[in-house]
């Protein structure tokens, strides 16, 4: 591994207190290439551009694919990261199904493990504080005929972060466009996903609403997902969640949150759910609570839910769900409660 640690470093002139999610980065960047059929050499060095030219078929094709991923630190100043194996797993899935060649254990773990202990001043122990960790896969040969790329750049970037939404989450079902059909790459992480949700967010945005609930391709009778979290619902008391399907993302908040709440007593449903379930739910007053879950939001109380142009109203509940499984999953992920899942890795 080639390390050419930065000259001067921005961590003093960063201001903490105001950080607007993902626009701050750390000092240093993990760089890998995939060249004549095979990865090569790991190199860390200082954050900044990356060469690419025109012809590049990340421009014309989107063949890329990305991972969220977060590490914390404890009170004993240690550096810990969240589930780096799941994340591992779903970014090779990913890479997969963008015809992107895997990335070696050896390369990610490694490289990973290098680049958090030269940047951990970068992760704050404060309250609400974490690193948000971006690792990347793009194609990078250069050609514009319509195949898959035969070069491709593994990046890991990292970014101090808080809040990922600010004040209240009001959403609104979106009865038109769709963020993936069936056999497509809806579980994948695939840049172009999200990329495509852009336009009908803003259009809710415009409307007064912070994001959109996904509903299914075909019919947009079943809920999917909402932005980019994985959604749930608290009917009575039970929580519901849609099961997984090809084109939902498999979160790994998501599969945390449900190990959460069986082990505390909350039962668990994971199956299809119907936009007019929840309506009528709510208008028998069954509906108590809903709430999205990721590695950036961890998990999110949403406020109101608009239906068909009926707004759901949503009251703070005084043993709620959403409250009590971030506390147990943040209290895990800060080390402050006993991690019996082994969830969370040392930074050597």
């Amino acid at each position: 591994m080639k390390i050419s640690k930065s000259s001067f470093s921005r961590l003093h002139s960063t201001n903490f207190t105001d950080l607007k999610f993902g626009t701050v980065f750390s000092d240093h960047m993990l760089i890998c290439k995939y060249i004549d059929g095979k990865w090569g050499e790991l190199e860390i060095k200082p954050y900044g551009p990356l060469d690419m030219n025109p012809g590049s078929q990340i421009l014309h094709y989107g063949q890329a694919v990305f991972e969220g991923m977060k590490a914390f630190k404890n009170d004993k100043d240690e550096v810990l990261l969240f589930r780096k194996e799941e994340n591992y797993k779903r970014l090779n899935k990913s890479a997969v199904r963008l015809s992107i060649p895997k990335i070696p254990r050896d390369i990610f773990m490694n490289g990973l493990d290098s680049l958090l202990s030269i940047d951990s001043d970068w992760c704050k122990k404060d309250d609400g504080y974490s690193l948000y960790i971006r690792p990347v896969i793009f194609a990078s040969g250069e050609c514009i005929k319509a195949s898959s790329s035969e070069e491709f750049t593994f990046v890991i970037i990292t970014s101090p972060s808080t809040k990922y939404y600010d004040g209240e989450m009001n959403v609104v079902v979106e009865e038109h466009y769709t963020r993936a059909p069936e056999g497509g790459v809806g579980f994948a992480k695939a840049a172009g996903n999200y990329a495509a949700s852009f336009y009908p967010t803003k259009k809710a945005n415009a409307k007064g609403f912070q994001q959109v609930i996904w509903t299914d391709a075909k019919d947009h009778k079943y809920i999917e997902e909402s932005g980019t979290m994985n959604i749930w619902f608290r009917i009575d008391n039970k929580l519901i969640t849609p099961s997984l399907s090809d084109s939902i993302l498999s979160g790994i908040t998501r599969d945390s949150i449900i190990t959460l709440a069986k082990d505390n007593g909350i039962e668990v449903e994971e199956r299809k759910i119907k936009v007019t379930e929840i309506l009528e739910s709510y208008k028998k007053g069954k509906l108590k609570e809903a709430f999205g879950t990721g590695t950036a939001v961890t998990v999110n109380p949403i406020n109101s839910i608009t239906i068909y142009n009926e707004c759901l109203y949503l009251n703070e509940q005084v043993d709620a769900y959403a409250l009590k499984l971030k506390n147990l999953l943040q209290g895990i992920q800060k080390g402050s409660i006993v991690d019996s899942y082994n969830w969370t890795d040392k930074v050597n």
